[in-house]
């Protein structure tokens, strides 16, 4: 175990993440759950977190949920007060929003700056079409410039920062998205998972169940969608001796798509928003991922591979996930060859286990203990 005796971090997390429940969600709170195992850790974040989700560091959530938050000096004053009474040496900022204020407590508390980035920020909402991208990033390239450590989660990411924010190379780091599990469920878990589905939905049992999830109010999940309902399944419709269903998971639906009810007769499910996303990634066969946009890695990649499912994705859809570790449970289709994408969905049928290698890249526990080890080396 890395010796951190001497570290103390505060973490500041402009936004609600708890109860994890969506991908960047779960990057934070699974995260700091294993990392506070290494590494005391105290969190400040906004008040509509629910504080009784996180037992194994304390939460603060001190910050108010308005719009104004960002802009707010008072907080300035409140984090130096922390900073002091409980010794921290290393604040560590979820993306670049309140890069102000981590610049200042640096210049004026003397702790270490550590940001920590899910994605590039602005080339994300570049891709989504939002006029003030080119705002962000000189903003974004100036709080990773002022960091003493850079935390990227995959390598275009770290990159970028090295390349177009002109960053030191030995202050950016990987620390990626990750598991929880050590290892892939049983194949009889799996089984009884996806009788459980057959049941909810009226799945036949030689019907293979194709898995999509995300939320449906973010563009590049939508624009997946719409991926998948033109011209996706229109040509899995004309497979011969293909019987599926995808199974479409996720909240914020737009009504324009009227809960998907004319696509009911196509072999299309919408289950909408669903407590327990496990019970899916353990029982569908396989997990489509036709994105093409949005930066950063698809968590639900991540999620899928860990519980063993067969994977097809896009090129872009699949970066930060190294093929070598996944063996032969990742397919990987250009972007836009939907041909072929779907030749592969109908071929799609290994047996074979996600290797070790990929949990020792992605399992939490030593994703923590790197960036703890970081820390600790450079204190």
């Amino acid at each position: 175990m890395v010796n951190t005796k001497e570290i103390r971090a505060l973490t500041l997390i402009s936004y609600k993440f708890l109860p994890a429940k969506l991908g960047g969600q779960k990057n934070i709170a699974l995260f700091f759950k294993f990392f506070s195992q290494l590494i005391h850790t105290t969190c400040v974040t906004v008040k509509d977190n629910d504080i009784t989700c996180v037992k194994e560091y304390e939460v603060l959530n001190i910050i108010e949920d308005g719009q104004f938050r960002y802009a707010n000096p008072i907080y300035f004053f409140k984090l130096k007060k922390i900073i002091k009474e409980k010794k921290i040496t290393h604040l560590m900022v979820e993306h670049p929003y309140y890069g102000w204020l981590g610049i200042l407590l640096k210049m004026f508390c003397g702790v270490k700056l550590v940001m920590r980035s899910q994605n590039i920020e602005a080339e994300r909402f570049k891709s989504i079409g939002k006029w003030w991208w080119g705002i962000l990033w000189h903003y974004e390239r100036i709080t990773h410039r002022f960091a003493d450590y850079n935390f990227f989660i995959q390598q275009d990411d770290e990159k970028y920062g090295i390349e177009k924010y002109k960053l030191a190379p030995e202050k950016c780091f990987i620390i990626t998205y990750g598991f929880e599990l050590t290892g892939p469920p049983t194949a009889a878990e799996r089984v009884a998972a996806k009788e459980t589905i057959s049941s909810l939905h009226n799945i036949a049992a030689d019907e293979k169940i194709i898995l999509f999830n995300g939320s449906l109010n973010y563009k590049p999940n939508t624009d997946a969608l719409d991926t998948i309902l033109t011209k996706i399944n229109p040509l899995l419709l004309t497979s011969d001796n293909f019987k599926y269903k995808i199974i479409i998971c996720g909240s914020n639906l737009s009504a324009s798509y009227n809960s998907l009810k004319e696509y009911a007769d196509k072999n299309i499910i919408y289950a909408g928003f669903v407590d327990d996303i496990t019970l899916f990634y353990k029982g569908a066969d396989m997990l489509i991922n036709p994105v093409m946009d949005g930066g950063g890695i698809k968590t639900k990649l991540v999620e899928a591979l860990g519980h063993n499912m067969n994977v097809v994705t896009t090129t872009s859809g699949a970066i930060g996930v190294p093929l070598s570790i996944t063996g032969e449970k990742m397919k990987i289709i250009a972007d836009d060859n939907w041909s072929n994408f779907v030749s592969e969905v109908v071929s799609s049928n290994t047996t074979s286990v996600i290797p070790e290698a990929f949990f020792n890249h992605f399992y939490w526990g030593k994703i923590a203990a790197k960036a703890a080890g970081i820390l600790q080396k450079n204190n």
